[in-house]
């Protein structure tokens, strides 16, 4: 299913945010809009998803679009990314997807799970939603850009992409394959024109902070871990590098860990 909530008629391109959740993944999809990109949301839960979409969609008065994907599935990824290639070529895609996620896509930790308490299935799933689901995603538009000679894909990242933590097997196996597929599509499509970025989230996202820099409604308290505004803009400066530096790498640490 796709939902459109129209705002501006503008647009620089369609930028497919996957993985789309109330932290990062809308404060990506927002900064894009606000960039003026027509924005495809794309993750599971097709009410909230909608909800966020209209939110993003009238703030940014950009044309925002809403569509239910299961990035286990290679088969719903094919007819997502139908819907989203109908409205036109995909410039950008950002793959914030995260299994087991906490709150509904890649925004933030999950939980840690003993390694005897990982079912096969879990495990499984683990490893499809984080290495496969951004095959299947890469997949679906790495033919036009390479057509276009340009285009930006980001896979979101973890410090489990780089160290495995007690607790977090199925989660590690999954992000370490993923650094793995960027590293090597970077190398093989860099030459074409497609910019393709490995960004490593080390600790928790926040909540959005208020335009006064307040996190909440009102609160006047600064929300724990990174500020998800600042972080999507650290996702568009690596989009709007001059082709002649790109950063392949991005690591990116919440303050409570400094």
């Amino acid at each position: 299913m796709l939902r459109s909530v129209s705002g501006s008629n503008s647009s620089r391109g369609i930028a497919a945010v996957v993985g789309v959740g109330p932290r990062l993944g809308s404060a990506v999809a927002r900064k894009f809009a606000s960039e003026g990109y027509t924005v495809a949301m794309l993750s599971r839960d097709l009410e909230k998803l909608s909800q966020l979409a209209e939110e993003i969609a009238q703030e940014a008065k950009a044309q925002v679009f809403a569509l239910r994907v299961d990035c286990a599935d290679a088969r719903s990824v094919r007819e997502a990314f139908e819907g989203v290639l109908s409205l036109g070529p995909v410039e950008v895609l950002v793959y914030n997807a995260c299994e087991p996620p906490a709150d509904g896509d890649g925004d933030s930790s999950p939980r840690p799970t003993p390694f005897l308490a990982i079912s096969p299935h879990s495990f499984h799933r683990a490893l499809a939603v984080s290495a496969a689901g951004a095959f299947f995603c890469a997949h679906q538009v790495i033919p036009g850009m390479v057509e276009r000679g340009r285009g930006t894909i980001i896979f979101t990242g973890s410090s489990a992409s780089v160290a495995g933590f007690a607790g977090y097997s199925d989660l590690s196996c999954g992000k370490f394959a993923l650094r793995g597929l960027s590293q090597s599509l970077a190398k093989e499509f860099q030459p074409a024109g497609v910019h393709i970025a490995h960004m490593i989230i080390d600790g928790a996202i926040g909540e959005r902070r208020s335009p006064r820099g307040k996190a909440g409604a009102g609160t006047g308290e600064t929300s724990a871990g990174a500020d998800p505004d600042a972080v999507a803009q650290s996702y568009w400066h690596v989009h709007a590098q001059d082709k002649s530096a790109w950063t392949q790498e991005m690591d990116i640490r919440s303050p409570s860990l400094m």
